[in-house]
């Protein structure tokens, strides 16, 4: 019974996760919007200092350019590079759903039969919270290497042709980190990752499930289609509110580039949290915040929907 919940649970992902890759993609470039400001991306607002005497060329803008919303950036994305740029890096994405979502979504089913009490068969909020807490951490720290190469792959089109890295696919995202970055580069922003997928599967999985059983007892809803839609879109804004500030922490340290004997952008999440914030504002925490609920919405929805389908074609087994 525990090996099937990880195989509902990864074939509903990886189903969801490609179906919403474009608008994940999205999200990840309007949350490095006004990263880098300077004509060298490594030097950040926050860290801009008058420096005419080493670069005498350079100029450094503090104002952050205009912020474009998500289908604009959608638009540029398909005028520069083709539609299918809108799947840059889904090889990733199938990859980090396979082994972040499959363990997820596995574990919190396991830890859900275990804490449901057998005389009600209820399960209280609050450990459905921590369930989701435990699931979520264990299944990020297991995924975090192809979250790191998805990131980058969505991120590359955004910088100029002579600074890509043009990964060919996940496996050589994460080989070529490896040889030139060192191993623990695939580990980059893992406490981010950690502590995103912490809320998100805590959120996610315990208010749909708290929805969801809310909407039957009340009897709003007969159990269908109907009840899972709208459970799933309320479980994804949950999810999009408690996730986006880490989110945006996570996709910029991951998304650094170290040069050789140059100090990192940024020294940890702290450091970047505090320097995004000086120098953007508190809000650039919910950059792509749109983008970010209109991918979580029907992200969830097909995540959820597929997954009562699965349960119901493979419940003989």
């Amino acid at each position: 019974m525990g090996l099937k919940g990880f195989v509902e649970g990864g074939i509903a992902s990886i189903v969801a996760g490609c179906s919403t890759h474009p608008l994940d993609l999205i999200k990840v470039r309007m949350q490095l919007q006004g990263e880098a400001s300077a004509p060298n991306p490594a030097i950040r607002p926050a860290l801009a200092f008058p420096t005419s005497a080493a670069h005498p060329h350079h100029h450094v803008h503090l104002s952050p350019p205009p912020r474009v919303g998500p289908v604009s950036v959608g638009v540029r994305i398909i005028q520069q590079d083709g539609v299918k740029a809108l799947f840059s890096g889904v090889s990733a994405t199938i990859l980090r759903q396979t082994l972040y979502s499959t363990t997820r979504m596995g574990l919190y089913d396991i830890l859900k039969k275990k804490w449901t009490d057998p005389n009600t068969k209820n399960m209280p909020l609050m450990m459905k919270i921590t369930a989701g807490l435990v699931a979520g951490g264990i299944g990020a720290a297991v995924g975090n290497p192809a979250d790191v190469a998805m990131v980058r792959m969505q991120a590359d089109g955004r910088l100029p042709l002579a600074q890509r890295r043009n990964y060919k696919s996940v496996v050589d995202a994460i080989s070529q980190m490896a040889k030139n970055e060192g191993v623990t580069s695939l580990w980059r922003g893992s406490s981010l990752t950690v502590n995103r997928a912490m809320l998100v599967t805590a959120s996610q999985l315990a208010s749909y499930d708290e929805f969801k059983e809310t909407i039957l007892e009340k009897h709003w809803m007969k159990d269908g289609l109907g009840t899972h839609v709208t459970a799933s879109f309320a479980a994804g804004f949950v999810a999009a509110v408690a996730s986006n500030p880490v989110d945006v922490i996570k996709t910029r340290v991951m998304n650094m580039k170290v040069e050789p004997g140059m100090a990192p952008p940024y020294n940890g999440a702290l450091d970047c949290a505090l320097k995004t914030i000086r120098a953007e504002g508190p809000m650039a925490l919910y950059k792509g915040f749109i983008p970010t609920i209109s991918r979580q919405g029907p992200f969830t929805i097909v995540l959820f929907v597929t997954l009562e389908q699965v349960r119901k074609l493979l419940k003989d087994f």
